[in-house]
Parts: C-alpha cells; sequence; structure tokens
C-alpha cells in the first residue's frame, strides 16, 4: 500500500480525535513520496533494537504504539538514541506511526483487550470520549429577542467580539410584538464579553438565555475501563487470572485495608499502562494498571481497594498480537503485518 493510503486506513481504525489532548500521535517520520509498504512492523517502544529488527526485516512502516518522538527535538543528528532513530529511520525510508491514547479509547483498543483477563464482565469508560465535531464551536449558546430599534447596533457590536460564531437572526413573536431572536455560539472568554454587553441594555438582558453545549458521548469510547464480572471471584483467582494473560511470573500487588487475597472482586477498573491520573477517585473492588504513584497506590489501598501492578507497558504489549489480526482484516490483507520480536519492558525481575 502506498503510505498516502495506509495513512488514512490506520486514521479510520481508531481517529486521532480520541487522544488525549497532550499527546503526540499520527505519522511522525515520513520518507519522501511517494512510500510503498509491503510490510508494517508492531512494536510498544520503537528502541534501537527494535529499528534495527526493522531494517533486517524490510518494514515499511513501523507502528509503535508509545510515540518515540514525543518533546520536540531541537536537532536531529547521531547525539541520542531518539534523533538516531529518525535518521534511521530516514536512510532506510522506513515511516513511523503512533496511535498511542487514540488505542486507548477505542472500543477495540488496549483497554478492551486488557479486560479481557478478568473473566466473564461487563464494562464501560471511565472516562468516555465526546464527539470531536458536535457542536461545531463554542462552549455556550446565548439566545435573545430584540426589537428593531437595537438590532443593528447590537449585531454590530457582537460581530467586535472575537470566538463568537454561529451568529444567527430569526424573526420572533414575542408578547404580540415583531422581534427577531438572534442565536450565537461564543467560547468561555468570549461569553464574558457578550453578557457585559446585553447588560449594558435591561430589556436585553432579562430576556436572554445561555447554555452550556455539551458535546454528546461516543459509545463504548474513553479512557480506561469499569468493569462488572458476571461472577465474583476472590483476589487470590483474579491474580492467577491476570498473570495467565499477561503472560507473567510476578506481578505487584498492594492489598485495600481490610482485604485478603480470599476477599472477593466484583468490580475491577482497569487502565494500560500508566493508570493514576485515569484510576483516581474510582470506586471498586481492585485497580489492575501497569504503574501508579507510590501515594495514588496509598490512597487507594486507605480507601479499602486493592492495587495490581504488572509495569507500564506489560499491560500493553500482548494487545499487538490481537492487534495484527484485526489490522489485517481492516487493511484488507494488503501488507504483511507482523510483531516485533526484539520489543520487550526494560524493567526485569532479578
Amino acid at each position: 500500500m502506498d503510505l498516502g493510503e495506509l495513512v488514512p486506513a490506520l486514521n479510520d481504525f481508531a481517529p486521532l480525535s480520541l487522544a488525549e489532548s497532550w499527546d503526540n500521535v499520527g505519522l511522525l517520520v515520513e520518507p519522501s513520496p511517494p512510500h510503498s509498504v509491503s510490510t508494517l512492523l508492531l512494536t510498544t517502544d520503537l528502541t534501537e533494537e527494535v529499528m534495527e529488527e526493522a531494517v533486517r526485516r524490510r518494514a515499511g512502516l513501523v507502528l509503535s504504539y508509545h510515540p518515540p518522538v514525543f518533546a520536540p527535538l531541537p536537532r536531529v543528528t547521531w547525539r541520542s538514541w531518539k534523533e538516531r532513530l529518525v535518521v534511521r529511520a530516514l536512510e532506510h525510508r522506513i515511516a513511523i506511526y503512533s496511535p498511542h491514547t487514540a488505542y486507548d479509547a477505542v472500543p477495540h483498543g488496549v483497554n478492551a483487550w486488557l479486560a479481557k483477563g478478568l473473566g466473564a464482565c461487563t464494562s464501560v469508560p471511565l472516562h468516555p470520549s465526546t464527539a470531536p465535531s458536535s457542536p461545531a464551536a463554542g462552549t455556550h449558546r446565548v439566545e435573545f429577542c430584540t426589537g428593531a430599534e437595537h438590532l443593528d447596533t447590537v449585531l454590530s457590536k457582537i460581530k467586535d467580539i472575537q470566538e463568537v460564531s454561529c451568529l444567527t437572526t430569526l424573526p420572533a413573536r414575542v408578547e404580540g410584538e415583531e422581534q427577531t431572536r438572534v442565536s450565537l455560539n461564543c467560547s468561555q472568554k468570549a461569553l464574558l464579553e457578550v453578557v457585559a454587553l446585553l447588560s449594558q441594555n435591561s430589556l436585553l438582558y432579562h430576556k436572554t438565555e445561555i447554555l452550556l453545549l455539551q458535546k454528546p458521548l461516543l459509545p463504548h469510547t474513553g479512557m480506561g475501563r469499569l468493569c462488572k464480572l458476571s461472577e465474583p471471584v476472590s483476589l487470590s483467582d483474579m491474580i492467577e487470572r491476570i498473570k495467565h494473560h499477561l503472560k507473567l511470573p510476578h506481578i505487584r500487588i498492594a492489598l485495600g485495608v481490610g482485604r485478603t487475597r480470599e476477599s472477593p472482586v466484583k468490580t475491577v477498573a482497569v487502565c494500560a499502562g500508566s493508570g493514576s491520573s485515569v484510576l483516581k477517585g474510582t470506586e471498586a473492588d481492585l485497580y489492575l494498571t501497569g504503574e501508579m504513584s507510590h501515594h495514588n497506590v496509598l490512597d487507594a489501598v486507605a480507601n479499602g481497594i486493592s492495587v495490581i501492578l504488572c509495569e507500564h507497558s506489560n499491560t500493553e504489549r500482548g494487545f499487538l498480537s490481537e492487534l495484527r489480526d484485526t489490522l489485517a482484516i481492516h487493511l484488507q490483507n494488503k501488507i504483511n503485518i507482523i510483531v516485533s520480536e526484539k520489543d520487550r519492558d526494560p524493567l526485569q525481575v532479578a
């Protein structure tokens, strides 16, 4: 597939609009066009070892779950390992694409895969995603009615306010009088200016309605998952299920106050990778994530919530095999998709 065809197909698989605002997702390194991709290499982290594997296996694109280029690079030299990744990629005409938190949010993404290790359960996102394009603009809608004597002056002043959009007028009949209904969208900042303008005329001000514009939630989409098991199991059994799913001989566990390994687990809050901010404040019997700050673990334990930590990328890497199969179907088997053999968590148990 040509890269110009492949990248939109990847974006369709998991829209980048679902990624967190702080994230750096999408096509990060692009060889000069045209660029044909016959082999796509999947990895959780693009290390130099994985890059050499990509070169050896003649990959035209590396899909790295974590973005290898996150902070801006002031230069591209041979001094740092991240700069060397870009150099090697361009030398060997290898594109680099990262979906990161877009894959966390989609219904068929990383968190959904992680939740499969819990057993039969239902799940909902902890932080649901909202539709990116609705409403079109603004955080608030302002509506008011005015007579013809004030209309032109008010509209002229409103048009001078920045961050006002969707300004419309419609004829209206109010208390038997012919008037004009004005409707506009505006940002939080512009709302203060609009209200200040309308408050100069008490008649306009008392006929003003302000609506908060909320984007509709996307079903089954968002960060983290709250999972309700069909049947409660002991914490000890849940530990074994998770170790089996992640293919890990060891995990770390903190018992919630008043809990034992035989305590029943009915609800599990799940977040692949780093769960501190996503899981915080969630009511559950158990938190499952890769890593959490020491103090967030203490907070959870004090609230009677047990915590299982598996190391950051160990809660993500197993998803790649499932991703390989689902992407192959999505891309109509037009390219060869392989999972890195060199990708591994940097932390080992000694």
